[in-house]
């Protein structure tokens, strides 16, 4: 990890902003969120192409549809919940079922609004927007690779769902092109095999010397993009292993979780063990950190549960 920490919310506004510099049909959508989501330069800049549209995402999602048939590139950003859950339907009507070129942001994601309480944290969005056929869904882990996977992003044709956070973060990477679909070994290990997305990863490789503490060799697989799923990456994991350890901030159903899972079904001697989010609204409220302790997504808390994991699956 290196470098100061940044506000990943100005590193995809700052990101989108350079991007529509080379490229006049990026347009921006905001539901009375635009500041927020780090579009200030690009309001100031590019005030004819920023639209602000009030608190009706429903209508945001098909106006930025009907923009996409004109050829523009429309980029909707807003709190995950209110990007991804209020206007589902127009999402899977006007954006995927006319497979619109539509750049759909959640912002805020996972628990990151803590102490707003289960209204305000985005925890569902990956199993909502994967239930839309041809859905990209992408999770950056770092500030580069926010930047990174907006170029990726806007250069894709077709829908995508992109999720990013809300405390700073640090740059976990060196600056590399984002690849739509891979995924990365950030470490090589015997012992099992961890996949993590998003702002998890920060948090896995934390757990890594508590982990070797423990007499566990782990491999890390870094991977941003959930849908469509590096499968070769995985499965090549697994076979390795056999041992597999999903991390996410997200429910422990519907997200990469579950497509690691879905993946694996059929590999024989492979078990996966889920880390996430229980199903249900959240108990507590407090600082984000608190949170990420009370459920066991710290580093701390996600070393505890793979040696648990692979205790048990020793005792098997």
């Amino acid at each position: 990890m290196t470098g100061d920490l940044v506000d990943p919310r100005k590193e995809f506004g700052k990101a989108v902003t350079e991007a529509a510099a080379e490229n006049p049909d990026v347009v921006v959508f905001s539901a009375d969120s635009g500041k927020s989501s780090g579009f200030a330069d690009f309001i100031r800049l590019y005030p004819e192409r920023y639209f602000e549209c009030g608190i009706m995402e429903q209508g945001v999602v098909g106006m930025a549809a009907g923009m996409a048939t004109a050829g523009k590139i429309p980029i909707f950003c807003a709190i995950a919940p209110f990007v991804s859950e209020r206007p589902y339907e127009m999402i899977r009507n006007d954006v995927g079922y006319m497979r619109q070129n539509v750049k759909l942001v959640g912002r805020n994601c996972g628990m990151t609004y803590s102490d707003l309480g289960s209204t305000h944290q985005g925890l569902d969005d990956f199993g909502l927007m994967r239930l839309i056929p041809e859905m990209v869904i992408l999770a950056p882990q770092d500030a580069g690779e926010i930047r990174e996977a907006v170029k990726a992003m806007i250069a894709y044709k077709g829908p995508v769902y992109m999720r990013i956070g809300n405390p700073k973060i640090p740059q976990l990477f060196d600056d590399r092109p984002f690849e739509i679909g891979k995924g990365t070994v950030l470490q090589e290990g015997e012992d099992v095999t961890i996949i993590s997305t998003g702002s998890s990863t920060k948090s896995v490789l934390e757990a890594l010397p508590l982990l070797k503490e423990s007499g566990v060799s782990a491999q890390v697989i870094g991977m941003p993009t959930i849908l469509p799923l590096d499968e070769k990456l995985v499965c090549s994991a697994a076979k390795s292993t056999g041992r597999v350890v999903t991390v996410e901030e997200h429910y422990v159903d519907g997200g990469l979780g579950s497509v690691v899972a879905e993946t694996l079904c059929g590999m024989e001697h492979v078990t996966v063990k889920r880390i996430g989010m229980p199903m249900g609204y959240a108990k507590t409220s407090g600082s984000y950190e608190e949170l990420l302790t009370y459920y066991h997504l710290d580093a701390v808390g996600i070393a505890e549960s793979v040696c648990k994991y692979l205790a048990e699956v020793n005792e098997d």
